[in-house]
């Protein structure tokens, strides 16, 4: 006899639990499905592990630079085994944690793999053999994998993808991270910090190149002064795996080829999505280059099956995974004839992206030149953060933070900062454009001195001539 659901979730990461969570709260009978780790990428392998190694990364610099206020550290070195150990520890403790929610909201959790058989029939395969269960509704919620390159494939030893990375068994000596988008330039970060000799690549005329392009220009003079190599408009063509190194050839911007030796290669050119050998054919599901198309509320081509996060269009966020998962939980629950419910579309130019480099970069909606390209006139204001004097005071007086009005209505398009912990102020401004708020709205707002934050307010001053302290 096969189990029944209301709702089956195929995948437990970010998106998949906080959906599964959700339809248990709003009375849905729910299970949920993983092949490895509750918590999936994002709390074991991606998100959480990453910000550990990052900040212990961000406390060795610190000691390192005691001197710059008025302390002493001496013979300071760096573990990394210990830092690995940490970060592994703090992934363990949040998979505890998902695995605790599950069992509080009563969810029934199949670890093992699981494939449609059919319209509402999902078959598991795991430690227990095979189980059938059925449901009115199935969310696919496999997420993503690290993409290969043909010519650098990943071995766990000289080449490595983000999840190599954060288990090394040995600093490298001399690093190449092929591609500077958010895990690219975050590994950077750490592994330059920790001390390696770090040479960026990547093919787009700057680094992170979905950010503005006064935010990506200020990072590569920031990354280039800390000691890192930065090499934009630049490819590698080729790379030969040695037992003692890598040699690679890259093409620079000039067009000219040269070798060059690395101790070990990061592969990070994005990601494809987990949508192979899941059945989708059988219930009528396509893709569009491993992506499945859907609705504002998650639904996908076919009649009770629905799709979130990595699957679906991006921006590939976790946060975004999670907010859709709430979404596709109340759709369904609405569906089933919840009639407390009222779920809300996603509404993608309110999502933040976030990149916990050093500094850090955070932003939302649209770049300058995104606006203009829209057809806005626009009205920016950027506010540097030596003007800001919580900023100096903490001895990270590196970055700025933009603001990007409409000139005709006020309202805030988008907004983009970079510098010390901007990633925990940009919801600041998600809010705001949340509530469609004016340069009005933002002007009378009063912010606590001092702090950081007080250089969004004077960003917003900016864009109008009415800055008050530069």
């Amino acid at each position: 006899m096969a189990d029944t659901f209301d709702m089956i979730v195929l995948g437990s990461g970010p998106g998949g639990y906080v959906a599964a969570i959700r339809g248990a709260q709003l009375g849905l009978k729910v299970a949920i499905v993983e092949r490895e780790n509750l918590g999936g990428i994002c709390l074991n392998w991606g998100c959480i592990p990453t910000k550990a190694l990052l900040r212990s990364a961000e406390v060795y610099h610190q000691m390192q630079h005691a001197k710059n206020y008025g302390l002493a550290a001496d013979n300071v070195r760096a573990d990394i085994g210990a830092v690995v150990a940490r970060s592994r520890g703090v992934a363990k403790q949040l998979n505890q944690g998902v695995t605790h929610l599950m069992k509080k909201n009563k969810i029934t959790v199949f670890m093992g793999t699981g494939t449609l058989k059919g319209p509402g029939t999902l078959e598991v395969t795991g430690d227990k053999g095979t189980e059938v269960l059925t449901a009115k509704n199935i969310v696919i919620a496999t997420g993503a994998r690290a993409r290969d390159l043909p010519f650098a494939k990943a071995d766990g030893n000289r080449v490595w993808t983000y999840r190599h990375a954060m288990t090394p068994r040995e600093l490298p000596s001399r690093l190449l991270v092929i591609g500077s988008g958010a895990i690219g330039i975050e590994f950077a970060s750490f592994y330059n910090d920790m001390g390696s000799k770090v040479t960026v690549v990547e093919m787009m005329d700057r680094v992170v190149p979905v950010e503005d392009a006064d935010v990506s220009a200020f990072l590569e003079k920031a990354l280039t002064k800390q000691g890192m190599t930065i090499l934009t408009g630049a490819g590698v063509e080729s790379i030969d795996v040695g037992a003692g190194g890598v040699k690679a050839r890259i093409k620079g911007k000039d067009g000219k080829t040269v070798e060059d030796t690395f101790s070990h290669v990061i592969v990070a050119v994005g990601i494809v999505a987990n949508t192979e050998n899941i059945g989708l054919e059988t219930v009528g599901v396509t893709t569009d280059r491993g992506i499945i198309a859907i609705d504002g509320y998650g639904r996908t081509g076919a009649s009770g099956v629905w799709a979130i996060g990595d699957v679906t269009p991006g921006p590939w966020l976790a946060h975004k995974a999670s907010h859709e998962g709430v979404i596709v939980a109340e759709a369904i629950a609405a569906d089933l004839g919840n009639k407390d419910v009222h779920p809300h579309p996603m509404d993608r130019s309110n999502i933040p992206g976030c990149t916990y480099c050093h500094p850090q970069i955070a932003s939302v909606g649209l770049t300058e030149a995104k606006a203009k390209d829209a057809g806005y006139t626009v009205r920016a204001g950027t506010f540097p953060l030596i003007g800001n004097g919580k900023a100096i005071a903490l001895g990270e007086a590196e970055g700025f933070v933009k603001t990007v009005f409409d000139a005709k209505t006020g309202e805030l398009l988008g907004a983009h900062m970079i510098g010390a912990e901007v990633t925990e102020m940009i919801q600041g401004f998600v809010v705001g454009k949340t509530l469609e708020t004016t340069e009005t709205e933002l002007m009378h707002t009063v912010f606590p001195h001092p702090t950081v934050s007080e250089a969004m307010h004077e960003s917003v001053l900016a864009a109008y001539g009415r800055a008050l302290h530069i």
